[in-house]
């Protein structure tokens, strides 16, 4: 039987010293460095070789694993154990010198993540939990706050980069936060929006176009922390489904009631 907690320990290791590397080549790295894999999707040499380490490690950790990962470095396949990773959480804040951005680790068995590393690596700060285990910030347990309305709430999303084919109702709800909020933040990186409802500084993010790397790891760390999390509709599909909501419990149905309404 895996001991998940030794398992999770571990991967925090392992994020940390990832994480140095991401700042020493953060002092090499060149605007000529960068390539566009999409519209506004960009990559360069530095998540391609965070990613690359990643792998190495994790494979080592656990041998036999699969890997769904962003930038191709090895054959994304799922089996019992699958480790889902982001290399670069915010590679476009990366590129432009902008100190948000992290490294996100998930780690499935079968359809359920059972293990979540979040390290944000400009404030070395690693979020980590793993599934009964709670959530930790450094060593200490976090907990999502306990703000108990929409109107009280700090709240956190990403824009549209990529898939504006949602951009009208998206707009519609932003301005429906705004007006409704103690605020609406976008720090551009969502493993670290997650992280940051799970230790509650903010009470709830919320986000589509995305992908399992973007919130594999914070999605189990909420719901860890006691908060909650789910796809527009209120479903499970946040995974794969390109959809993201997530509170602490207490403003999580109000919440998700506005945005049924939008989308």
């Amino acid at each position: 039987m895996i001991d998940f907690e030794n398992i999770t320990s571990r991967v925090c290791t392992i994020a940390r010293n990832t994480g140095e590397y991401l700042l020493e080549s953060l002092q090499r790295f060149k605007t000529d460095d960068i390539l566009e894999k999409s519209l506004n999707n960009f990559v360069s040499w530095v998540d391609k070789s965070s990613e690359q380490q990643l792998v190495e490690k994790l494979t080592a950790l656990l041998p036999g694993s699969g890997f769904i990962v962003e930038e191709n470095t090895i054959e994304n396949q799922h089996h019992e154990f699958t480790w889902v990773v982001d290399p670069l959480d915010g590679t476009t804040n990366f590129i432009h010198g902008i100190p948000v951005f992290c490294i996100s680790i998930g780690l499935m068995q079968g359809d359920s993540i059972v293990s979540g590393v979040v390290h944000e690596v400009n404030r070395d700060e690693c979020f980590y939990g793993w599934k009964g285990g709670g959530s930790f910030l450094n060593g200490v347990p976090i907990r999502v706050s306990a703000t108990p309305s929409l109107k009280d709430s700090l709240l956190a999303t990403g824009f549209p980069y990529y898939d504006y084919n949602r951009l009208d109702p998206y707009l519609d709800l932003f301005r429906y936060m705004m007006q409704h909020s103690h605020g609406v933040r976008r720090l551009g990186s969502a493993a670290a929006d997650l992280a940051y409802v799970a230790c509650g500084r903010f009470d709830g993010f919320y986000e589509y176009g995305l992908s399992p790397w973007d919130v594999a790891a914070g999605s189990l760390i909420i719901r860890e922390a006691g908060g909650q999390v789910s796809d527009f509709s209120g479903g499970e599909n946040f995974l794969f489904g390109k959809e993201i909501v997530s509170s602490n419990a207490l403003v999580y149905n109000e919440f998700i009631e506005v945005i049924k309404k939008f989308f």
